[in-house]
């Protein structure tokens, strides 16, 4: 996904304004995929973002969060974590099959299909800039926010 420009897409999105990566041209984004609502990881990833979401925007950049949970638990966790940014579901998998972030995980001793924590950025043309992928959550807001800084 390096220096490629990524295939418009739209989903469903928290806030009243539908999703369309296109409509974003012009300004870099942070797109990151996470597990699922208010469990532990997410969360504090979540918080992270929220907490230099001012610091992201003075970088001339939106960030949205992308799982595949619905609408209304994205909304009530959106609220519950007072996210300044919109929330993406993706319950159809089309943008986590976009960037091929779906994998087999073992949980409690199972294989499950499951969205690999990862962070794309993309430039104002929608060209990836950096990709994190098998994120872990301590310090990584903070690294993508120093990348933005350098676009």
């Amino acid at each position: 996904m390096m220096n490629q420009v990524v295939s418009d897409f739209e989903v469903a999105v928290t806030g009243d304004k539908p999703f369309q990566l296109s409509a974003l041209r012009g300004r870099k984004v942070v797109l990151y995929f996470y597990p699922r609502d208010s469990t532990p990881g997410c969360t504090t990833e979540a918080q992270q973002f929220r907490d230099l979401y001012a610091q992201f925007q003075a970088a001339g950049c939106e960030i949205f969060g992308i799982s595949r949970d619905s609408l209304k638990s994205h909304q009530n966790f959106k609220a519950k974590q007072e996210l300044p940014f919109e929330l993406l579901s993706d319950s159809e998998e089309a943008a986590c099959t976009l960037f091929g972030v779906i994998k087999m995980k073992n949980m409690y001793g199972k294989q499950v299909r499951g969205i690999e924590r990862s962070t794309f950025v993309l430039d104002g043309a929608g060209v990836v800039r950096r990709e994190w992928r098998g994120v872990k959550v301590p310090g990584h807001a903070q690294e993508v926010l120093e990348f933005v800084k350098t676009l």
